[in-house]
């Protein structure tokens, strides 16, 4: 695959319009990856306009485009505040988070998050962090992997995938994709097995890379970096990524809790663009088939925290 579609963007034209560009603007695409989305923002943008890009995997930084307007970021979007400041860039007029893991990480077998292919066990989208996805599966307890299987993986019953990784390291460390697979396959559902093989494997991808942490506290943080009538537009791609940010945008905090006023009117700093998520047409999928799931999310900033 070359570097031109290691990102193919998914919803772009909706997220776009989502954004509201304002030609001199300042925006934020806070996962940056190969690029798509922030090449089709700057051709939106005047001279005047700046367009910061996060990512934490440094491979990424070979998808920069060779424009003045644009600054990459080699940072987790978690620290978005202190980045955004310590670049001058408050407040942003817009913020996009596309979720989905890109192409690139998936089809470099060598990072090893994919089944499809046998590699060491990693996972890391940092390659600079320290725990693998070797270290979860080899050092977690049956408890520790229920846990993670259930709520990041989806999965109904993962006691027997628990039960069949304990009895695998018993024999030696799990330290390949394939060893893993082979693990538990046994006891999926042949008619199945892909898909959940498939969520057996990102339940791992966002334990390791502690990816509802690192959104809970980019979400906290969009409010109070953005201007009064700034947009915030994300894609998510699983369901419990997708609850988070719809909480957030309803009412101004990940739980849901909403906030109520004197009269029993609720407040939120946000209003509510898409009642309902936008996903991507049929003829989308065809092209992308990786976008099946992709829902996007919009809200407006009405006032900062404490106006």
């Amino acid at each position: 695959m070359s570097e031109e579609v290691y990102h193919v963007p998914a919803l772009l034209p909706e997220c776009l319009e989502g954004l509201n560009l304002r030609p001199g603007g300042v925006y934020v695409d806070a996962t940056f990856g190969g690029g798509g989305h922030s090449r089709a923002i700057l051709k939106q943008l005047d001279d005047t306009a700046r367009l910061l890009g996060f990512d934490q995997d440094l491979d990424a930084r070979a998808n920069v485009p060779d424009d003045p307007r644009f600054i990459f970021i080699h940072s987790n979007f978690r620290y978005l505040r202190n980045q955004l400041r310590f670049e001058g860039a408050l407040p942003a007029d817009g913020i996009l988070a596309d979720l989905g893991v890109s192409f690139h990480h998936f089809d470099s077998a060598e990072r090893g998050f994919s089944f499809r292919a046998d590699a060491p066990l990693d996972m890391r989208m940092n390659r600079n962090a320290s725990r693998t996805a070797a270290d979860i599966v080899n050092t977690y307890d049956a408890g520790q992997l229920w846990l993670m299987l259930r709520n990041f993986g989806d999965l109904k019953n993962p006691r027997p995938v628990v039960a069949a990784i304990e009895r695998a390291r018993a024999d030696g460390p799990l330290l390949t994709t394939g060893a893993l697979a082979d693990a538990v396959r046994p006891t999926l559902n042949p008619r199945r097995e892909k898909k959940e093989l498939a969520q057996v494997f990102q339940a791992l991808r966002i334990e390791v890379n502690g990816e509802m942490d690192a959104l809970r506290l980019f979400l906290e943080q969009t409010a109070s970096v953005l201007r009064p009538g700034g947009r915030l537009c994300i894609i998510t791609y699983h369901s419990l990524e997708d609850r988070m940010v719809k909480n957030f945008m309803r009412t101004g905090n990940v739980a849901g809790e909403a906030q109520k006023d004197f009269f029993g009117v609720t407040r939120s700093p946000w209003r509510m663009i898409t009642r309902q998520p936008i996903e991507p047409s049929e003829e989308e999928v065809e092209r992308n088939p990786r976008s099946r799931s992709a829902k996007l999310r919009i809200a407006e900033l009405i006032d900062k925290p404490g106006q």
